[in-house]
């Protein structure tokens, strides 16, 4: 039986409000493709279950009421933000990994609306941002990102001043790591593109009449095109299994 429902509500609320900011940013859930209703559903969802939980962490600090209240709101909205915003840096980074696949094998056709957000983008960045999304469904990222939101109560503990410092450069370190790692998953189209290009440069040289730049186009996108028929099960792997360490920091 619950003796103080008003306590319990603001308890859920403030619960929400961590959880909910991280649904806010968190891949997949923040797409402009699910309705902000499901959205909003599912983070009630998951922050009744997580009342029993954090109940003797939340509680205490329900009762203080007034303008620390309101102060609780904002701290927990923001680091549930910033938990969302690494998941997000980190999905991103692969649409630009996608941009640098389809620019170095010539793959720049007509940009199409993208599969998860409103912005148009390349067919081909589109399936590999897709595909790397589904993977870490399928690895249960979100599992994940929740674990480490209830672990955060421990580490960053309500009604503590958040260290914005510090948020900023986990958000940082965050950005850096994800874009050595997309180069790292892009350097065979770097390297492909680059080589290729210096040899159509030297036939051009050699053979300056022809029209070198329109016979190599077909060429250059077709091999492009096979080397990622071969490569691309494997970068979207080793996508996946960067998550945790980048995620977690270790």
């Amino acid at each position: 039986m619950i003796t103080d429902p008003q306590g319990t509500v603001l308890a859920l609320f403030l619960i929400f409000c961590r959880i909910g900011g991280c649904f806010m940013a968190m891949p997949g859930f923040a797409a402009a493709r699910v309705p902000a209703q499901i959205r909003l559903f599912a983070a009630v969802a998951v922050s009744l279950s997580c009342v029993p939980i954090l109940w003797d962490t939340v509680y205490p600090k329900v009762s203080q009421g007034g303008a620390v209240f309101v102060a609780l709101i904002v701290t927990e909205s923001l680091i549930g933000v910033v938990f969302g915003l690494i998941a997000r840096f980190f999905t991103l980074g692969l649409q630009f990994a996608g941009s640098i696949l389809t620019m170095m094998i010539g793959f720049n056709t007509t940009p199409m609306p993208d599969v998860l957000e409103d912005s148009s983008e390349n067919q081909m960045t589109n399936m590999i941002s897709f595909c790397g999304l589904l993977m870490l469904f399928m690895m249960d990222f979100h599992h994940i990102m929740l674990r480490a939101l209830i672990d955060s109560y421990s580490v960053m503990p309500m009604g503590g001043s958040p260290n914005t410092q510090k948020m900023l450069i986990t958000l940082t370190d965050t950005a850096s790591q994800t874009y050595m790692l997309m180069l790292r998953l892009s350097s065979p189209f770097i390297i492909y593109g680059i080589m290729f290009n210096f040899g159509v440069g030297l036939v051009n040289r050699l053979a300056q009449q022809i029209p070198v730049y329109y016979i190599s186009t077909p060429y250059l996108i077709t091999g492009g095109l096979l080397l990622v028929y071969w490569s691309i099960g494997a970068m979207v792997r080793q996508f996946a299994d960067a998550f945790i360490p980048i995620f977690l920091g270790r």
